[in-house]
């Protein structure tokens, strides 16, 4: 498919899913990275009330 087909697809609210790749796709500066942090008990305690308000 062109791009201008495609454009105009998307342009009139086509569904375009099925023309796109998934597998490659990637949101630039949304990655996650795990780290492990070291929190005071009373802190944990208090983010554990919170969370249940």
């Amino acid at each position: 498919m062109k791009a201008r087909e495609f454009d105009k697809k998307f342009d009139e609210g086509e569904n375009i899913s099925q023309y796109l790749d998934m597998s490659k796709a990637r949101r630039p500066k949304q990655e996650q990275k795990r780290v492990n942090v070291d929190f005071p008990v009373w802190m944990i305690q208090l983010l554990d009330k919170e969370a249940r308000r």
